[in-house]
Formats: C-alpha cells, structure tokens, sequence
C-alpha cells in the first residue's frame, strides 16, 4: 500500500508533501553518525535518500537536492528557496533537467534548518537522490497546452503521493525515473525514463496512458519500450507497483554501473521481463490490493478567479537584484538588468519565448535561466511576478527554465519589462543559444570538465550571433561533465561530453562532440560521438557545425534531422583539424579549465550516484 495517508490531488493549493518526521529523523541519524553508532556507509545510503549528495570538495559542503513534483511551484515555496539560498548555500539555486532545484555547498548541520523552511510551504528532498524513485516530471504545458489530450498534472502527483515514502520507493537497486506526457509533443523526454505514462483516450473516451518502460542514458542508451499500447488511468498505481516490484527482486544490487532497470531488461530479456511484470500486476490487483486511481476525469483547470496583486516597479526590481549578488566558490550568475527595455527586444522575446494558451485571452511566458541558475532575489521577485501576472505559481521545465502561465495578452509587455529588469528578460527559448549544462566538476564528484564553464562560453557566444541562432533551426545544445549525462548530452543536436588528454605529459580538458540525438512522442534517438576536441575549441567546432547543416540541408529538413542522417565520418572530417593538439602548438589556455584559473587537474572521485 501506499506510504501516504492520502491519494487526493488540489489544484494550485495541494497538500504538502513534507513531512517533519523526515527531518526529525535526520538529526537523530546524524547524531548517530557522529557518535560512531553507524558506519559512513550507512549514514551515506540514509542522507541521499534525504535528498542530502556530497560535493567532491574535502570540507564540509553538501548538495541539497528540493524535489519539484510535476515542475509546479508556487510563489511561496520560491521564497523559501530564496530564504535557503541565503542563509545556507550561496544566494543562488540550480534548476536540474529533472524538474528539481538544487542548492549547493551547504553544511551538514545547516541541513536540518534548511529542510524546515521548506516543510513550512510543503516542499521535500525525501527520495531525491540515492537508490529511490526520484521526482515524477511532467509536462509543464499540462492544462494550459493546445496539444494536449488532457492535463496530466493531478494523475501524475496522485502517483508521486502514491510512492512517496512508499514501502518500495527506497529499496532499489538503484535510481528509478518517471515521467508524464500529455502533448503530442514530447517535452519532458519520455523515452529515456525507467517509467513513462503518454496521455491516450480510450475507445469509450475513457483516460488512459500508453506505457513505456526501460529508457534511459548513459552507459547503455536505451529508448524505452511500449508495455502497455493503452491502460485506464485507473490501473496507474497498479503499473508502477509492478513494475517497481519486478526491478527490485530482478535487479543488480552489486555492480553499480550495470544496475538501472534497462540493463536488468537486458538481461532477462523483453520477453521474459514482461512475463515477470504480468505476475507481479497480477498480484497487485488480487493479493496485494493495490488500489485503483479514481480521480472523476478532473475538470479543467480554471483561470485564477481571484485580484491579482500589484507588480513591483522596475526600478524597484532593479534595486533589489543590485543589492543581493551571490556568492562563490563557482561559476556564479551573471544578473545584467535591463531598465529601459526596446520594442525590438519585446517583440524578439514574444516571438521565441510566448505561445498562446489554449484558454483564450491567455499565454505561456519562457523565462529563459542560463545554467538554470536563479539568484535568491531573482527567485522572490518570480514570486511577486506570479502573484501579478501569472496564477501565483511558476513551472520549471526539463531544459532548465521556467513557465509563467495564465498571462494576460495585454500584461505581456508589463511581464517582460519587469523580467528584463530582473536580468531575465532573454530570447531564445528552446533554440541553439539556451544550452543545458549539469553542474560539472564544480562540485560533482564523477565529474570530469567544468561543464558549466563551457554552457556558459557557448551561451554567450551564440547570443552574439544571432546568424547562427537563425540558422542553426531547432538545434538543441546540452552538455555534461562525465558519461553518466546528467545535462541529457545523448539527446542532443549536438551534445559534448567532458573528457580528458595527455599532452606533453599534461591534462588538457576536451569534450566528446556527439550529434543527432533528439526524442519524440514515443522514442528517443541517440547521439554518435564525431570528434574529441579539446574545450577551447568547441565555439568554433559549433560554428563549423551549424554552418555544415544550412549548407547541407535538404528543404524543410530540421537540425535534428540532418544530423540524424548525416554519417559520421562526414562529421568527423569537418572537425578533425579541431582535434589535433601536440605538445608544440598548445598554448597555455589549452591546459586550463574553461572558467577555472589554475591548472586543470582532473580528479574523478566515487560518486554517490548507486549508494
């Protein structure tokens, strides 16, 4: 049975999902810890699935990862997230490609504080990292979207509620995934999750999901496969109990980079992991009295009825960024405000970052967050903002921005003015220029570039040639920092890899250059690693890549296309000039991290991805 007390989901005002028995139990682990009554070992399993990772620096700092359940959060939970990053981390906070926001460099004492402010507006790190179902993402166009079948939202925090703290949600064998879709258009990459529900309507108009299962990255990419064509809605926590329950008795608890449930799959076979899948839902259903979901076909979600609150002034806005800048160790956010915002750069803005909604009157706003880096006052005034012209929440979505919803048409101009004096005012949602990046070897242990160095040098350089913008057509750039993708670099237009050389006896960071990859509704492609190329190199191996593709391309054929059909060795050809470094022609820069200053010393140390 479930490990919450209830199943009922409420709109814009849902329960919390804290629970102060977690933290309670938190302090007394540590003590514990500390007392020598528990082993490093078990006290490291026990603080990740409290959401709590340790940092490769040898002090005292931790990640705390805040689960953001269906990328909803409201205006007071930015504020507990501002109040955190301030008082604990470093006055800023890191959206993930997961719908979660992270603080880092943190202490462990400080964690208990931390936590509680959090529980205060209803928000949890249970299960948000370690060997545990992780945050349930959604599409964060659901109930606003025009290409939806229907809003996804409440099935998909009915089952997060369901295995919270579930019986089986923190004894895997490793980490499981699961995603909700309810466009025709994937925006939440459901085919590299462990589990993944596509909104279907049935042959009687009754809701329902198509079923995939076994996706995921990394070491063995794998595009997830069909389990189920369509389900009812009501059979969703049956499913994912299943299927939980096959990956806990069948998966590997010994080797940790062979123990995600795509290679379990691999290993038994499709065939014979749908055999064991079918005994286990069977006993679901009889035996085990998992209950059915019954949610009434919620109506659709209505506009917010109330006064919308008055929005703060720009120089207001413009004052309160100045005063509050955040803090090292790291790359830090760059906040550049923009008082006197031009027409030219609002209808630049309306064009790559607005769609309408399927309300009429409506839109949807991208608030584009490079890095996915929000400093604490930037969080509060998107809080006063969704107070004022949005429904008082916000979305975050996989590629590490966010979504104003239920914008008035005609405030659209006053949202973006207050945006831009904010220093977040930029176009170029979803384009060539909004790169993704994971944290990198900042603070990740497994990490081996500075991968967010390179987003950043990317991102900037991009937005000083908006011809490359233009002509790059749908290109999607992610990057990471070591081969288990956390930035998502396998499905990538163009995706980099952070690796290392030897040259002249010295380390010299480089990247993978992998192109092609990209999802759609119902599968993933994978991209083919072209080139290595040391980190210095890559604006130009873009540019050179960007313009081979509006060369090459045949009519109407997307980015994403053209490098799914071009073979590799033609990539390959055109960067392979880019690859060739000797001791002789390396300059000092080329022995440097991007956004480091000293020396590059790769050091890769054990992660706590599989503790």
């Amino acid at each position: 049975m479930a490990g919450h007390e209830t199943i009922s989901t409420h709109g814009r005002a849902r329960l919390s999902f804290a629970n102060e028995a977690d933290i309670d139990e938190f302090v007394v682990m540590l003590e514990k810890y500390e007392r020598g009554e528990i082993t490093p070992d078990q006290w490291r399993s026990f603080r990740l699935l409290r959401g709590t990772y340790g940092q490769r620096q040898s002090y005292d700092a931790s990640m705390l990862r805040v689960k953001i359940p269906q990328g909803a959060i409201t205006s007071a939970q930015l504020g507990a997230l501002a109040d955190v990053a301030d008082r604990y981390s470093r006055r800023f906070g890191h959206i993930t490609t997961r719908q979660n926001i992270q603080l880092h460099f943190i202490k462990i004492h400080d964690m208990e504080p931390a936590m509680r402010l959090l529980a205060e507006v209803g928000m949890t790190t249970r299960e948000a990292c370690g060997n545990s179902v992780r945050n349930i993402t959604a599409c964060p166009l659901a109930g606003v979207s025009a290409d939806e079948l229907f809003d996804v939202t409440p099935y998909s925090e009915a089952l997060t509620r369901f295995l919270l703290r579930h019986r089986l949600s923190s004894t895997l064998p490793r980490k499981f995934k699961i995603a909700f879709e309810g466009c025709r258009e994937d925006h939440t990459a459901i085919a590299i999750n462990d589990l993944a529900f596509k909104a279907q309507v049935g042959p009687n108009g009754e809701r329902g999901f198509t079923v995939l299962a076994g996706g995921g990255t990394a070491l063995m990419c794998k595009s997830a496969g069909t389990l189920h064509e369509f389900i009812p809605a009501t059979e969703l926590f049956r499913v994912s109990e299943a299927c939980l329950m096959v990956f806990k008795e069948h998966g590997d608890y010994e080797h940790r980079q062979r123990n995600r449930m795509k290679f379990m799959i691999k290993k038994l076979g499709w065939d014979r992991f749908v055999e064991e899948y079918q005994k286990a839902l069977a006993w679901c259903v009889g035996e085990g009295q998992v209950p059915q979901l019954f949610l009434d076909s919620p109506a659709a979600e209505p506009a917010p009825g109330w006064q919308r609150a008055d929005a703060p002034l720009p120089t207001d806005i413009v004052a309160r960024v100045a005063r509050v800048q955040p803090s090292g160790p790291g790359i830090t956010p760059v906040v550049v405000p923009v008082l006197n915002s031009t027409d030219v750069a609002f209808n630049h803005w309306r064009r790559t970052n607005v769609v309408a909604q399927k309300q009429s009157g409506y839109v949807i706003a991208t608030v584009t967050v490079p890095l996915g880096d929000l400093t604490s006052e930037q969080m509060r005034i998107l809080a006063d903002l969704s107070r004022a012209y949005s429904d008082g929440s916000v979305r975050v979505t996989v590629d590490q921005n966010l979504l104003f919803r239920w914008v008035p048409v005609d405030e659209l101009r006053a949202l973006y003015r207050a945006l831009s004096a904010a220093g977040l005012g930029l176009a170029d949602a979803a384009t060539v220029a909004d790169v993704n990046s994971c944290p990198g070897a900042e603070c990740c242990r497994l990490a081996v570039t500075q991968s967010r160095g390179l987003g950043r040098l990317l991102g900037d350089t991009l937005r000083e040639r908006p011809d490359l913008v233009q002509k790059a057509d749908g290109a999607i750039i992610k990057v990471s920092g070591c081969p288990n993708g956390c930035g998502q670099h396998h499905i990538a237009t163009i995706g980099f890899q952070g690796s290392v050389r030897r040259v002249g006896g010295k380390a010299v960071p480089q990247y993978f250059v992998m192109v092609g990859g990209g999802t759609s509704e119902s599968a993933a492609t994978f991209a083919r690693t072209a080139a290595k190329i040391p980190a210095r190199r890559i604006p130009e191996a873009v540019e050179r890549l960007i313009t081979y593709y509006d060369a090459q391309k045949k009519e109407g054929e997307s980015a994403t296309a053209f490098f799914q059909r071009v073979e590799v060795p033609a990539v390959k050809a055109l960067l392979t000039d880019l690859e060739q470094l000797t001791a002789e022609d390396a300059t000092a820069d080329d022995f440097i991290d991007l956004a480091e200053t000293g020396e590059f010393t790769p050091e890769v140390m054990e992660g706590e991805c599989a503790s």
